[in-house]
């Protein structure tokens, strides 16, 4: 099929920045060889679903507390499932996905990371969290990766990376808004094209 694109579903948990920049890439044109099919948040009351209803994306809400770990990836498998979904963006989604969830969909779930792995990455960096241990350890460059996801949180394989410089008067909020603008925002819409654009080769292969 001339038209065909790879289904994209993106989770979330809260507000959806990084969501707008996977929107925004749509709608320029940047985000060619995927299209946004589906948001899937596990917290009914995140910005991002209203983000995605005025892109006039499906939405979708899956209450983690409310069914339990084990239930929820099961619901969650069906949900992508029943929507035809081939590649999955986590932007802001604040859950940790088990081995049994990424091996069903190895080397299809990508994850953006607000520092430049291997440094201050792993369990309990997330958020601000990150800014604080870079601003704490002195460096002078951080940056954003995408990355595969695997069991491992922020183990998987990296994808793109790009650097962000610290200034000396950097607070924790300050650096957390540079590293959206100038490296998030722009990293997370061309992984997600580039990792479609090799999903369809393969298919045609």
């Amino acid at each position: 099929m001339l038209n065909e694109r790879i289904r994209i579903a993106v989770l979330v948990s809260g507000g959806g920045t990084n969501l707008q920049a996977l929107i925004d890439a749509q709608a320029a044109g940047k985000l060619k060889s995927g299209k946004l099919a589906l948001v899937l948040s596990n917290n009914p009351g995140a910005y991002a679903l209203e983000r995605a209803k005025l892109a006039g994306i499906p939405t979708a809400v899956i209450d983690k507390k409310k069914c339990g770990a084990e239930v929820f990836e099961d619901r969650l498998i069906a949900a992508l499932q029943e929507n035809g979904i081939d590649l999955i963006i986590l932007a802001g989604f604040m859950c940790i996905l088990s081995k049994r969830f990424t091996d069903l969909f190895r080397r299809r779930i990508l994850n953006v990371h607000p520092s430049l792995i291997p440094s201050f990455c792993g369990e309990g960096f997330y958020g601000l969290r990150v800014h604080e241990a870079a601003l704490e350890r002195g460096v002078k460059v951080t940056g954003a990766t995408v990355h595969f996801v695997n069991e491992i949180p922020d183990g998987g394989e990296i994808i793109l990376q790009k650097s962000v410089r610290i200034f000396q008067n950097d607070t924790p909020e300050r650096l957390q808004k540079r590293v959206m603008r100038q490296a998030e925002w722009k990293l997370l819409p061309a992984a997600a094209e580039k990792i479609s654009k090799e999903l369809l080769e393969e298919r045609k292969a």
